[in-house]
């Protein structure tokens, strides 16, 4: 993606290449073409950069070059950005709405325990298909976030079947009770390692997905995490 953005300050030759120069350390960034004349900026990247990451490698807010958004407004970029990470996920959990109501309307009236029960077996056998499509790879990026995973890294292996097996049981209403214990265990200590990730701002790739997407660890995973835990104290 290119974008162009409003620079001030560069006055000569020697502005021009040293804005560049430090526009280019950044990573992601691949080219960068600025002008003195046009007090311009116009930079390629991999994926998305905060305007405050680019005046940070400016020297700051009070360095004398200061840039700002020109074509676009950050806020759109950022939320276009956020949309691009996370659509996998986005895309799943309105598939499997979508399909839990359409079952429903096919009722006499809404059961909300039964659609309840539709759309979490909906999540672990989805969720659970992607970490089988690379057992592997889900384990071991699993293992470095997961408290459990960590002393236990069989946990890893076996969490992927354990969602497997969850889904199937929601799906016939095996022991309600039960299996709601299971999911609110499994689930809470699951976000425990979330929660320490992100809170701790690591960057690291989100395993929920398995190895398939990389999704980076965040405030979606906690909220994913945490309304599955929910859903199993209903």
């Amino acid at each position: 993606m290119t974008h162009t953005y409003q620079l001030s300050g560069m006055t000569c030759g020697s502005c021009e290449a040293k804005v560049k120069s430090s526009l280019l350390s950044l990573e992601n960034v691949t080219s960068v073409e600025v002008s003195k004349d046009s007090n311009t900026a116009m930079i390629s990247m991999d994926k998305h950069i905060a305007l405050s990451d680019f005046q940070k490698s400016l020297g700051g807010t009070e360095s004398k070059y200061q840039i700002s958004a020109l074509q676009h407004t950050e806020i759109v970029e950022q939320a276009k950005s956020w949309f691009e990470t996370y659509k996998p996920i986005l895309l799943i959990f309105g598939y499997i709405s979508a399909v839990t109501l359409l079952i429903q309307m096919g009722n006499n009236s809404f059961n909300f325990m039964q659609w309840m029960g539709h759309f979490m077996a909906g999540f672990f056998l989805v969720f659970s298909f992607f970490k089988l499509l690379n057992l592997k790879g889900f384990a071991e990026s699993y293992q470095m976030y997961d408290v459990l995973a960590k002393q236990i890294p069989v946990w890893g292996y076996l969490y992927a079947f354990i969602e497997l097996g969850l889904g199937l049981a929601y799906l016939m209403n095996f022991q309600p009770m039960l299996i709601n214990t299971i999911t609110f265990v499994v689930m809470s200590i699951s976000i425990i390692g979330v929660l320490q990730s992100v809170l701790n701002k690591k960057k690291i790739q989100c395993a929920c997905l398995g190895a398939v997407f990389n999704l980076p660890m965040s405030t979606v995973t906690i909220i994913e995490d945490a309304l599955m835990i929910v859903r199993a104290l209903r």
